[in-house]
């Protein structure tokens, strides 16, 4: 279960990729944008600023992500599925995904189906985290592997299925597509306030939402009781600030043209 407003603590943080993903999306008018994986919604609204004569629709498998997302308003459908099941419609002319794919399991298959389903010269842009190995997640794969959480946690022992830039842009070029792709890595500068370490309340809008879904109110408590003083470790707070470095991986293709 996803929780809306606790992802929405730090919009403006995790909005920068979004925005810098969509400078590098030069489609001029669009017919039908698709957002998967849209969350709250508070981003996908964006798109209907940037491309005002197209259809936007927003895709996300949280009931409660697109209840939030409805709430807001706007010319914007959003509707719930799973993102593996869906495919563009011919009307379809740009696909962005941001902070979603790390979710699916074998999402690289998903982008050779759907550059073969897009209609020519449309676009396809994504961002995914590239920080499984960064200190924050190496404290909750450690924690989770630990004998107590083991049985609970496994899902956390391994890195997720995020790929380097190479592999994405070698993919699509392979398929045809005009290729752009990089990274970034933000230094989120994070106000220190209340008792909770301002990494551990980012987690728990995102990386941890599998450990709260697996573990009850005690069990949670506990674990995070836990895992905080290893997050103090690695980002330590200094002038009521911290900063957490942020990886991110960007990827913009262009479907073959037809001519």
């Amino acid at each position: 279960m996803w929780d809306p407003g606790l992802y929405l603590r730090y919009a403006g943080e995790r909005g920068r990729p979004f925005v810098d993903l969509l400078h590098r999306i030069d489609a001029e008018n669009p017919t039908t944008v698709v957002d998967l994986g849209c969350g709250p919604g508070n981003l996908t609204a964006t798109l209907a600023t940037r491309w005002p004569g197209a259809r936007i629709v927003g895709i996300d498998s949280s009931p409660e992500m697109v209840a939030r997302a409805r709430s807001v308003g706007g010319p914007v459908t959003f509707v719930a599925g799973d993102l593996r099941d869906w495919a563009p419609t011919p009307d379809v002319d740009v696909v962005v995904s941001n902070s979603a794919l790390q979710w699916v399991p074998d999402h690289a298959d998903l982008l050779d189906r759907w550059v073969r389903a897009l209609r020519p010269a449309a676009w396809l842009g994504l961002q995914v985290p590239g920080n499984f190995d960064s200190p924050s997640h190496q404290a909750i794969r450690s924690l989770a592997g630990s004998p107590l959480w083991r049985d609970r946690l496994a899902a956390f022992r391994d890195a997720a299925g995020v790929h380097e830039p190479t592999a994405y842009a070698a993919r699509l070029l392979d398929a045809g597509c005009a290729v752009d792709c990089w990274e970034t890595t933000y230094l989120h500068i994070l106000p220190a306030e209340g008792a909770e370490h301002p990494v551990l309340a980012w987690l728990s809008g995102t990386a941890l939402r599998p450990a709260r879904t697996a573990l009850d109110d005690e069990q949670w408590q506990q674990f995070t009781d836990e895992l905080r003083p290893r997050l103090a470790a690695a980002y330590p707070i200094a002038y009521g600030r911290v900063l957490f470095p942020y990886r991110r991986i960007f990827v913009v293709a262009q479907t073959p043209r037809d001519d």
